[in-house]
């Protein structure tokens, strides 16, 4: 679950995006440069001289024969003999990337231009890849998986049962909402054979949506949406050998429906596959092989936990496709929090395993590994929950090096080069934000000043940042901006702002971290603008602070948010307790509308943005994930729904919604209405026509949203000092 332009910058805080919502930096071999896409047509970048662009292909070599108008190339590939490039053009978008569009092969030495799959309807290829040898290329076309030659164009059609039920080589909402699971095949290193994801989702209901605005009669839309409780599509792994034309299914223990497959990748010799598969309430990890010749299967490492278990992500950019391999492919990188911290371990393909990092602190982010120099770089922040530093240790193991200078506090970010003595990086914090400065590694000896320096303005009021222990013992890092010229003496109107569920922190020392929807300025308005950090978000304070929120969701953070604010009103005697509001988006929905319900004596004001009124509507992966099944424990469910509080409402509410909401349906604000009608409970409502859940959509859509807010605030919990 997880707006004029400023909100388009920081929206990641409350919209639940996949993680290749960020196109991901192509660098050229050498490492020093990368490919950027401009009017101009595709241009290298060289990072240590900006503003030195090369001409990588002319937009005059992209007009197809017949064509007057070059491709507007959105991403490429190279081919591994560089002969040819893969060009992705006229891009759609499916969920929430753009993931399928035309294929274009670009001779480098002809200079010919070549669709591929130009019999297939178009816009509908996704994940091409050239096979290892460069002389086929491999894609999805409408749920099934198509090799092409290149030299003749010729198709064969690998699988022939895809249908909107039967997806091959890609996968359905849930998989690629909450997994990051999108391209769901893969050529072998040696090119014989291609392992690939087939999901059966003839189980899964559709959730209909309905269009009411855009034909003289409604329609509804489908989207196959397993809810909570609901059995996930069957996940099954086949091989298909090139050669032989024949296809084999993977022998994996376990019932299809009742297990996860989020992650699988070839081992390096092309004889076996690697997979990482979850039982359905994922709180049991296996570390799987399975022979692709004959499709046996061995598990060589089994994780449990009491709670939950996190998928294995990617080091760059949290791209889901890739293993992390060392020892020439004997042994790859792996994290766990299984001794109370988020650790990189070593696992060898006997399942032996390794603690690399050993000091007392999370492994926020793997970043990037040096294997000529067998160093593992990643994030970190030991003292600071709100921060992020880099860091590197040794992949032999021992204790880790901070590689961030001290002067960079804050939030820092770096794209590290595939040659490792490289990064572009980036530096934020409240006061000021940095970007596009280029240092050396491991030295972080600045090569290239950074592009863009903003600082916050000096007549501003300063985010800062605070700790407030509640009467349960619980300290909750916070941050707030005061009114511009704060009176102690008088009493000032307190909004929070909220999400508190595991998919989000908040409070982060970094550059937009205090903002809002309010268009105006909160400070100078007269409001006290705080944000706390309950248990169970993604902090890096060791695992017992993520997981204690494990079947709790709905009450242990609405409790811990409900007793920070009562510690704080003790602490700062101008706040105005009959001037308290809280606001969220999507989890932060949830909790508004939970704290209002739950604790109606502490906030008299919400705003509730795409909240999620009852856990049992949103999707398995998620919800089961951190609340268990609803078959076993139904009550927790329903106890950490807004809707079992909606009855206890005292105060102001606006509700918000995108009636085209695929995430978090529409269907929960509906449901969370009949019982507050129930309950004769007058309350305010925005519904959105056709929206989804960033309800972005649409001319003039997120001023109007923005200028929503602030005025419902401005009269409910109306600002200054009294």
């Amino acid at each position: 679950m997880k707006k004029i332009k400023k909100l388009t910058i920081i929206a990641f805080y409350f919209l639940s995006l996949s993680p290749l919502a960020a196109q991901k930096v192509q660098w050229t071999p050498d490492g020093n440069a990368y490919y950027s896409f401009t009017k101009k047509g595709v241009e290298v970048v060289d990072v240590l001289n900006p503003g030195k662009e090369q001409t990588f292909l002319d937009k005059n070599e992209l007009i197809p024969s017949g064509s007057s108008t070059p491709l507007d190339v959105q991403n490429f590939r190279v081919s591994p003999d560089g002969k040819s490039l893969l060009l992705y053009t006229n891009s759609q978008k499916v969920w929430r990337d753009n993931t399928r569009g035309d294929y274009w092969i670009f001779d480098k030495n002809s200079k010919k231009l070549t669709q591929l799959g130009k019999d297939l309807p178009a816009s509908s290829l996704m994940f091409a890849k050239f096979s290892p040898d460069g002389k086929k290329v491999a894609y999805v076309s409408k749920h099934n998986i198509y090799i092409e030659d290149l030299a003749n164009n010729q198709l064969t059609k690998i699988t022939d049962d895809g249908t909107d039920r039967m997806i091959n080589g890609t996968f359905d909402w849930v998989y690629e909402e909450e997994f990051g699971a999108q391209d769901g095949f893969r050529w072998s290193p040696d090119g014989s054979k291609i392992a690939y994801w087939k999901l059966d989702a003839r189980g899964t209901k559709d959730f209909l949506m309905i269009n009411n605005t855009d034909s003289l009669y409604s329609f509804t839309i489908p989207v196959e949406y397993p809810k909570a409780g609901e059995n996930p599509s069957g996940c099954s792994i086949w091989f298909y050998d090139v050669a032989a034309k024949t296809t084999k299914k993977a022998d994996i223990t376990g019932d299809e429906v009742q297990h996860y497959i989020p992650r699988m990748e070839w081992v390096q010799d092309s004889k076996s596959i690697i997979l990482q598969q979850l039982n359905r309430k994922q709180n049991q990890s296996k570390i799987i092989i399975t022979d692709a010749g004959s499709g046996t299967s061995k598990t060589i490492h089994t994780e449990t936990d009491p709670a939950w278990i996190d998928i294995k992500t990617r080091w760059n950019d949290n791209d889901p496709t890739g293993w992390d391999w060392v020892e020439n492919g004997k042994e790859f990188l792996w994290l766990s929090e299984k001794d109370g911290w988020r650790h990189i371990y070593k696992i060898d393909l006997n399942g032996k395993e390794t603690l690399i990092t050993k000091d007392a602190f999370d492994v926020i982010k793997p970043e990037f590994f040096d294997v000529s120099n067998k160093q593992i770089y990643f994030m970190a922040s030991p003292d600071n929950a709100t921060q992020k530093y880099l860091y590197k240790v040794s992949m032999k193991g021992g204790k880790s090096q901070r590689i961030t200078p001290g002067t960079y506090t804050g939030s820092n970010q770096y794209t590290i080069s595939p040659n490792g003595k490289i990064a572009m990086f980036n530096n934020s914090n409240v006061s000021a934000q940095s970007i596009g400065a280029v240092v050396s590694l491991p030295e972080h000896k600045e090569l290239v000043a950074a592009k863009n320096v903003t600082k916050a303005n000096p007549e501003s009021s300063k985010t800062e940042f605070f700790q407030v222990t509640t009467e349960d013992g619980v300290t909750l890092d916070g941050w707030v901006v005061k009114p511009k010229n704060l009176d102690p003496s008088k009493k000032y109107p307190i909004v929070f702002m909220v999400y508190g569920e595991p998919a989000l922190q908040t409070v982060t020392d970094s550059y937009y971290s205090s903002w809002s929807l309010y268009t105006g300025d909160m400070a100078q308005d007269g409001y006290i603008y705080v944000s706390l950090e309950n248990r169970g978000t993604p902090a890096p304070k060791g695992r017992e602070w993520r997981k204690s929120i494990y079947r709790k969701i709905g009450k242990l953070n609405i409790r811990d948010q409900a007793m920070g604010a009562k510690a704080l009103f003790a602490k700062w005697s101008y706040v105005d307790t009959s001037r308290v509001a809280v606001w969220g988006w999507s989890g932060g929905g949830s909790s508004t509308l939970n704290l209002l319900g739950q604790y109606p004596d502490i906030y008299q004001t919400g705003i509730a943005i795409a909240p999620v009124a009852n856990q049992l509507f949103y999707d398995n992966i998620y919800q089961e994930r951190y609340m268990g099944l609803p078959q076993e424990n139904r009550e927790d469910f329903v106890n950490g729904s807004p809707l079992a509080y909606a009855k206890n409402l005292k105060g102001n509410l606006l509700l918000i919604h995108g009636t085209g909401d695929d995430n978090v349906h529409y269907q929960n604000t509906e449901v969370y209405i009949n019982e507050l009608v129930k309950y004769n409970k007058q309350f305010q409502l925005m519904s959105y026509p056709n929206r989804t859940h960033s309800i972005n959509e649409g001319e003039g859509t997120s001023l109007h949203l923005a200028t929503l807010f602030t005025k419902y605030l401005k009269e409910h919990c109306p600002p200054g000092a009294r």
